[in-house]
C-alpha cells in the first residue's frame, strides 16, 4: 500500500526542526520526500547532542527525530550546478518545504516566481520564525525565542512570575504541523485549479494558533491568563496531586465527576465552597490541600485502581522510558522499527496518525548524509525521458 500520499513527490529543502517535521510528516503519508543538504555537514541537526549514537558517536538522536521516510542528496545551492540539479528537481516535484529566513531563498535565484514558473502546479510550504513580511518579518526564529514572544512560557511553569520553556520544541513541532496540513489542503485545492500556491506559517503563529480559550481570555473576558502551574487555568480539581508515593492526576470536568472524586476522599461536595466548578476554582488552593490530605492515605496505584473503577479521568506522570515501555503506547503504532545503514535495526518515535485497513507505509531509516544520491539521480532521469 502506497498510503494516502503515494504519488507526491516532496523536495524538502529545509533543516533543523519544523520544516524538516513537515516532510516527515508527508513521508509518513507515504509521500517520496527528497531532503537536500549541504555538502559540507548537512542539515546542522546532525551535530546537535548529545545524545550522540554510532559506532564513531557521531550520529544525532536529534536528526533521527525528523528525518523518517527521506532520501538525503547533497548539493550545494549556491553553485550553478547546483542550481540546475535544483530545477531539475522542482520541474518534478509536488512540494516544496522551505524554511529560510525572508529572502534566503530569492536570493538564491529560487523566487516564488521562478518556481512556479518552473512548475506551475508547485506546493511551497515556506516556514519563518515571525512571519514572511509584517514589520518584524525578517526576524531569525528559534523555538525559545517562539515561546516567550508567543505568550507561551507566561502561560508555563508554577506560577506568573516564573515563567517556563515547554520541555519540547513546542513551536517547531506545531509549524511543522500546521505546515503539513497546509499542504494537504493546497493539494487538494491544485486537483480543481491545477495550480500550486504557496502555504505560509510560522513559529509566532503556530504558537499563537493553539491559545485557544487563554486567547479569548483576553480579546473577549479582558482577562491576561498567567501560569497556573500544574493545574488547569479554568476547571477545579484539575492537575496534578500529591498522594503517599508520589504523584498522579485527577481531571474532573463536571460536577458528576466531582462528586466521584468527593466521596472516594470523604469530601461533602456540596459545601458551598465546592458545589459549582466556579466555586472550587475561587477556592482552589484549599480544594487542593484538602485532597492532598485524603489522598494521602495510599499510593498512587491505589488512588488510579479507585478512580478508574469510579470513572474519574486521572493518570500516572511517565518519564519517557516509561511511555515507550508501555503496552499502550506500542499497541497505537507509536513505535516504528526501521533499519538505518550504520545503526542496524533501531526503534523511532512513530506517527501520530493510523488509517483503517493494512499498514500504509513501510517506513525507513533517516538518511546518512547524501546516502542516495546515485537513488534520486537515477530517479530524476527516468522521469524526464
Amino acid at each position: 500500500m502506497p498510503g494516502p500520499l503515494g504519488d507526491v513527490v516532496v523536495l524538502d529543502l529545509s533543516r533543523a526542526l519544523a520544516g524538516p517535521h513537515a516532510a516527515q510528516m508527508l513521508g509518513d503519508l507515504g509521500a517520496r520526500v527528497i531532503k537536500v543538504e549541504h555538502p559540507g555537514g548537512g542539515d546542522e541537526s546532525r551535530g546537535w547532542g548529545p545524545p550522540f549514537v554510532g559506532p564513531n558517536h557521531d550520529i544525532s538522536t536529534y536528526f533521527l527525530a525528523a528525518n523518517r521516510n527521506k532520501q538525503s542528496i547533497a548539493i550545494d545551492l549556491k553553485t550553478p550546478e547546483g542550481k540546475v540539479l535544483v530545477e531539475r528537481l522542482v520541474r518534478q516535484s509536488d512540494v516544496l518545504v522551505e524554511n529560510f529566513r525572508s529572502g534566503v531563498l530569492d536570493r538564491l535565484g529560487f523566487t516564488t516566481e521562478r518556481l512556479h514558473e518552473l512548475n506551475p502546479r508547485l506546493v511551497i510550504l515556506s516556514i519563518t520564525g515571525f512571519g514572511h513580511d509584517g514589520p518584524e518579518g525578517g526576524r531569525p526564529g528559534y523555538d525559545q525565542i517562539a515561546q516567550g514572544e508567543a505568550g507561551l512560557m507566561s502561560l508555563t511553569g508554577p506560577s506568573p512570575g516564573e515563567p517556563y520553556r515547554v520541555g519540547a520544541s513546542i513551536a517547531d513541532l506545531l509549524a511543522g504541523i500546521h505546515g503539513a496540513y497546509g499542504v494537504v489542503s493546497a493539494l487538494y485545492e491544485r486537483e480543481r485549479t491545477g495550480r500550486g500556491r504557496v502555504v505560509r506559517t510560522s513559529l509566532l503563529a503556530a504558537v499563537t494558533g493553539v491559545h485557544s480559550y487563554h486567547g479569548t481570555a483576553w480579546t473577549v473576558g479582558g482577562k491576561v491568563p498567567g501560569a497556573n502551574g500544574n493545574h488547569h487555568a479554568s476547571i477545579a480539581p484539575y492537575g496534578a496531586f500529591r498522594c503517599a508515593d508520589g504523584m498522579l492526576q485527577i481531571a474532573a470536568a463536571n460536577d458528576g465527576q466531582w462528586r466521584k472524586v468527593a466521596a472516594l476522599l470523604d469530601i461533602d461536595p456540596d459545601v458551598a465552597k465546592y458545589a459549582s466548578n466556579r466555586d472550587r476554582f475561587a477556592h482552589r488552593d484549599e480544594l487542593i490541600a484538602d485532597m492532598e490530605k485524603a489522598l494521602a492515605a495510599h499510593d498512587r496505584a491505589h488512588w488510579l485502581a479507585a478512580l478508574g473503577e469510579a470513572g474519574v479521568p486521572a493518570g500516572a506522570i511517565r518519564t519517557i522510558d516509561e511511555v515507550y515501555a508501555w503496552e499502550q503506547t506500542r499497541s497505537q503504532g507509536l513505535l516504528v522499527e526501521v533499519e538505518h545503514p550504520v545503526l542496524g535495526p533501531i526503534e523511532l518515535p512513530g506517527p501520530p496518525l493510523r488509517f483503517d485497513g493494512p499498514a500504509d507505509v513501510r517506513h525507513t531509516a533517516p538518511p546518512m548524509l547524501g546516502q542516495d544520491e546515485e537513488a534520486v539521480l537515477r530517479w530524476l532521469d527516468e522521469r524526464e525521458r
